[in-house]
């Protein structure tokens, strides 16, 4: 069953603050929609308090967890102990996206290190944390960080990365358009091309 608390205690952002990578789960409110898992890997993710957090998003070919945000704000986040003692750790919350150019965002902003292809800012007012025991958790070594995406990043052009986010991250694979998309206006001239 797990322990549940309301927020996060010091242990929980201690554990969190060693992980090399966590999870992000969301999905639309139909029924005939996908649930989408996401992984996030790199110094991104911050805690603002013990049931506030958010992490710098990077331009990736989907942008799933955006629209269901969007479309209904449930997310949880996922850490393992990959070493150490076993754990799980989840925080479940309401999220919303925060895009540049805002004053959300020049707030938000300056708590990380704007890394080449960010897009958005995922935030999460967390409601519950629960930790599990993680037992059939295997064991993994940290080798380093990819740098392919942010190399990937680093030379496209401000137009290039617009135009694959027009393309890419506008609307979601069940058709919700995202934030993203609708920053860029034309709504119906995006779910032509």
């Amino acid at each position: 069953m797990g322990t549940v608390y309301s927020h996060l205690l010091p242990k929980h952002e201690e554990f969190i603050r060693k992980q090399r990578i966590f999870f992000v789960g969301s999905a639309p409110l139909s029924s005939d929609g996908h649930v989408n898992i996401s992984p996030k890997g790199h110094d991104v993710l911050r805690i603002f308090s013990p049931n506030e957090v958010a992490y710098l998003d990077l331009t990736g070919s989907g942008n799933e967890t955006s629209a269901h945000l969007k479309d209904n704000s449930r997310i949880t986040f996922m850490f393992l102990a990959f070493e150490g003692p076993p754990m799980i750790l989840r925080l479940y919350g309401k999220g919303n996206v925060i895009l540049p150019g805002t004053p959300e965002w020049d707030n938000m902003a300056k708590h990380f290190d704007i890394l080449p292809g960010s897009r958005q800012i995922i935030h999460a007012k967390i409601e519950t944390v629960k930790t599990s025991c993680g037992f059939s958790v295997p064991f993994y070594s940290y080798d380093g960080e990819r740098d392919t995406l942010q190399q990937w990043a680093h030379n496209k052009s401000e137009q290039d990365l617009e135009d694959y986010r027009k393309k890419k991250n506008s609307i979601s694979m069940d058709g919700i358009v995202t934030p993203i998309g609708e920053s860029f206006g034309n709504i119906n001239k995006i779910k032509e091309s």
